[in-house]
């Protein structure tokens, strides 16, 4: 395998092994990780990583959306005397761009800002490499780049330029691609939406979610908590097929129809095959094994508490005899607990072999344990991944189930 240095954005640390896991597996390769734990600490901001080629790491570049960019790497080390000792290892990866390529080199740093007169230095401690080719700012053929990663020091008063120099550790590549997934954010941003409501699912996370789904071309995802339809955009900007159900339809509708107005915005409405209004404990499905994910931000909280059809409490003889009054379904509170299990049953039953199951689970953080998870474990599925989103006291996780052997009857 060939090694990768990869920059991450510092968010949501706990998503970016899964989603790399599943990019690389929706492809169809292997990446090989650092043996060491402390290199491949989610809460770092680099990553050298093996691939056996280079389209492998563009591809990701492109579709992870924690990736800011990906280098080719030529070397890393805890002082620059170790870490030019690994660079000249590597020769024969860059001495082809030495005669004629023009190149910019860049010297940055983690939680620091390195000063001018130094980075100098740096880039002169690197002439052995003898680069022969046009110096270019603006449009040059390669960019070499040596990133020294500082200890977070916030919330401490320091003096300009304090511990420069005194880096954890220095890694050195040359840039292969930009991360442009990370563009998709923005894009998807509740706040430029057509149609939205106040517990829509943030653009990052939906999209992070979307990756552990595999969506991609070919692939049939359902929704059985629709909503305002935030995951049904980004699961169906991938070329995944989406069908939304809900128990409340005028969610999905709004005064017009919402869910399709928005995918109408993001050109991707002819990939919502269907929305559908019924109890998903009471569902119409009469044959499983049907789709290839299922993917899901479940009801909870007070200010969109789940519910189920049926009554809180009988009606009295008098309101029985009010039949000429238009027929509204009734509905009861839906416990979290119910609607968790419920929700993997639901998914044994209608996922093809292989098919993911990705929903949030909300929980208190000091009292969580991963038993919690482990205890909707039913036969023919695993646990792949568990990442949460830390709110303080409480946290949201995003559970991934993979299905092998699906109940189809």
């Amino acid at each position: 395998m060939h090694s990768y240095l990869f920059q991450f954005a510092q968010v949501h640390h706990e998503f970016r092994l899964p989603e790399l896991s599943s990019v690389a597996e929706l492809h169809g390769f292997s990446l090989s990780l650092p043996p060491q734990p402390e290199h491949r600490n989610p809460t770092r901001p680099f990553m050298v990583i093996g691939l056996e080629d280079e389209e492998h790491a563009r591809i990701l570049a492109r579709r992870c959306i924690l990736i800011k960019s990906v280098f080719v790497f030529y070397g890393q080390g805890f002082n620059y005397d170790e870490l030019h000792a690994a660079n000249r290892t590597l020769q024969g990866e860059w001495s082809r761009f030495t005669h004629d390529t023009s190149f910019r080199f860049l010297v940055t740093a983690y939680n620091h800002k390195i000063p001018q007169t130094r980075q100098r230095e740096v880039i002169e401690s690197f002439s052995y490499m003898g680069f022969l080719g046009k110096i270019d700012l603006k449009n040059p053929d390669i960019i070499l780049t040596c990133f020294e990663e500082y200890d977070d020091c916030r919330g401490t008063t320091r003096e300009k330029h304090e511990g420069d120099g005194h880096f954890r550790e220095v890694f050195f590549g040359r840039l292969l691609e930009e991360g442009s997934a990370r563009l998709l954010i923005a894009k998807f941003d509740v706040k430029k939406r057509n149609y939205y409501g106040n517990t829509s699912m943030e653009s990052e996370i939906s999209l992070l979610m979307a990756n552990q789904t595999l969506a991609a071309p070919g692939k049939l995802l359902y929704d059985p908590f629709m909503g305002t339809g935030s995951m049904a955009y980004p699961t169906a900007h991938f070329g995944a097929m989406v069908f939304g159900s809900d128990i409340d339809g005028r969610q999905m509708r709004g005064k017009v129809p919402g869910v399709i107005r928005a995918a109408t915005q993001y050109g991707v409405a002819s990939r919502i095959l269907g929305l559908s209004t019924f109890d998903v404990t009471r569902n119409p499905w009469r044959c499983g094994e049907l789709f290839d994910a299922i993917v899901t931000d479940p009801p909870y909280g007070v200010r969109a508490g789940a519910k189920r059809l049926g009554r809180k409490k009988e009606l009295t003889p008098t309101q029985r005899d009010l039949d000429d009054q238009p027929y509204i379904p009734p509905t009861r509170p839906y416990e979290l607990s119910h609607l968790a299990a419920d929700l993997v049953i639901l998914a044994r039953y209608l996922l093809k072999p292989g098919g993911r199951l990705v929903f949030f689970l909300p929980t208190v953080t000091e009292e969580y344990e991963e038993v919690d998870v482990s205890t909707m474990v039913c036969e023919g599925m695993d646990v792949i991944a568990n990442s949460l989103q830390d709110f303080g006291s409480w946290g949201r996780r995003v559970s991934r189930f993979s299905f092998l052997h699906p109940l189809a009857n």
